[in-house]
């Protein structure tokens, strides 16, 4: 409520949507992977995205992130109310938008610390103590000297990417199946990062860092709290509500049965 010449006046407070994702359309070679997806993300909320193999949920992920070959037919997505429907991998990564991919490739020739490195100086804050503060939160001081994942275990791989974003600090965080290949006493080491990376130790409405997380088994929300939850099924998002009540539908239904309530 606002008082101008004497008088009351409401003030309407409107939060802006850090990811908005409005009507999107994307095809790989001619084949249609994503069809007419609605997905607005606030700032400060953590969204888990469920649904079966070949659903489109990495579709989504690399679409937004901006991989060659995901063409866009129709739709946009805004980033803070910014069109990056057409920018490029570097300049929606500048802008603020990280990835954790499920099976990252290997760099040879590229050393963990060196791409630690980089990340830290383009954000203007490099300091080699701060690297092995990261390294050591997700046990991987032993390979900072080793090229980037070659070699690495399926679990120091998931650790690998994590330390990469800690590294890039960014505002919007997506994360493609942390859960898988991790082994009981990693995947707390995994959620305690994830939360920090998200900002959870914070109330929602001071979080500057929002989150988009794919999982299969649903592992993950045991130790990493998602505050809404949204359903794939043949390439566009049918459904969202409390992520632990969606993991239990599709338990007891099954994907097709979730998509029949709908109907």
């Amino acid at each position: 409520m606002e008082v101008a010449g004497g008088r009351e006046m409401d003030v309407e407070v409107i939060e802006l949507d850090m990811i908005e994702i409005n009507n999107l359309t994307v095809s790989v070679e001619d084949k249609r992977v994503l069809k007419d997806v609605n997905l607005h993300i606030a700032q400060g909320e953590t969204i888990v995205l469920l649904g079966p193999n070949g659903s489109g949920k990495t579709s989504l992920l690399k679409t937004i992130i901006g991989i060659p070959g995901y063409k866009v037919e129709s739709g946009r997505i805004l980033f803070s109310g910014k069109d990056i429907t057409g920018l490029t991998i570097d300049e929606r990564v500048r802008l603020g938008i990280g990835i954790a991919f499920q099976r990252p490739p290997a760099v040879r020739g590229v050393r963990l610390k060196d791409m630690l490195r980089i990340c830290m100086e383009k954000r203007g804050d490099f300091k080699e103590e701060k690297i092995n503060e990261f390294a050591r939160k997700l046990n991987l001081l032993n390979c900072l000297d080793r090229d980037i994942n070659l070699g690495f275990s399926g679990g120091e791989i998931k650790r690998s990417e994590l330390l990469q974003l800690l590294a890039q600090d960014p505002r919007f965080i997506m994360l493609d199946e942390p859960d898988s290949g991790v082994d009981l006493v990693n995947i707390n080491l995994v959620g305690r990062v994830i939360n920090e990376l998200l900002e959870k130790d914070k109330m929602a409405s001071k979080r500057t860092k929002a989150g988009l997380i794919i999982t299969h088994a649903g592992y993950i929300l045991d130790y990493v709290n998602a505050d809404r939850g949204c359903i794939m099924l043949n390439g566009t998002v049918i459904c969202s509500g409390n992520p632990r009540d969606l993991l239990e539908d599709i338990r007891t239904k099954g994907y097709e049965g979730c998509a029949r309530c709908l109907k």
